[in-house]
């Protein structure tokens, strides 16, 4: 990989980074657990990128361990966001 690439590749990932910090801090909490679902269908996009990652063949070592990284953390991030959701929607019903 040249210079050019990986420093695009930086800037896209610091970019992302501080923007998705502005957008999350700028939530109010009643919208918090809603916006949590939509995010568990992007994380299951990142399942399926990072499983397409991990198994590919002609990447580096160092990018098939990331990839398995980012697989298990969208993993703890859509089941924790669906037990979110879900004891959420459980207040809601009637006793």
């Amino acid at each position: 990989m040249d210079t050019t690439a990986l420093i695009m590749l930086i800037y896209v990932l610091v970019l992302a980074s501080f923007l998705g910090f502005e957008l999350i801090t700028k939530v109010p909490p009643t919208l918090h657990t809603p916006l949590m679902s939509g995010s568990n269908a992007i994380s299951g996009i990142t399942i399926v990128g990072a499983l397409i990652a991990t198994n590919e063949m002609g990447f580096t070592t160092l990018s098939k361990w990331l990839g398995m990284l980012a697989l298990v953390l969208a993993t703890i991030n859509v089941v924790g966001g669906y037990a979110v959701t879900d004891r959420m929607l459980k207040m809601f019903k009637k006793k």
